[in-house]
């Protein structure tokens, strides 16, 4: 089996709607994603010959999706008012929302499944949002 690692980061700031503690509010973290794809074949003929993916390739598919949530609030659908959702719109801050809750993982689950729905071999898509905590999908 052969298995490849790539990682992106973003920063972002996020709230958990409904929950009893600090993270209730508006926080940042550096969020680094680790995607580990794996196969049995390498490719057999082309300018990608023995190669299980090109690393270029690979590591663009990963930036992609960190760089939608970079310098972004991500907040889960229906979490805030539409009215402040407009004057934050107005003001010009840059708002992602989403249909899951903002934990490392949900990040790391929608991540996974943005990178199958793009053909790639995931095994796995680990999510830090500290150094020292971290969430993993796949395996």
């Amino acid at each position: 089996m052969y298995y490849l690692k790539t990682s992106a980061s973003f920063d972002s700031a996020h709230f958990l709607h409904g929950y009893n503690g600090k993270c209730a509010n508006i926080h940042g973290h550096h969020w680094v994603v680790e995607v580990k794809i794996s196969g049995r074949k390498l490719q057999a003929s082309g300018e990608k010959r023995g190669m299980l993916l090109d690393f270029g390739d690979f590591k663009q598919a990963v930036k992609e999706l960190a760089e939608v949530f970079d310098h972004t609030l991500i907040y889960e659908k229906n979490t805030l008012k539409p009215a402040t959702v407009h004057v934050l719109k107005e003001e010009g801050f840059s708002l992602v929302e989403t249909d899951f809750r903002p934990t490392a993982e949900n990040f790391a689950e929608h991540i996974y499944a943005e990178l199958c729905k793009k053909s790639l071999p995931v095994l796995s898509v680990t999510v830090y949002e500290s150094p020292e905590n971290c969430a993993v999908y796949g395996e």
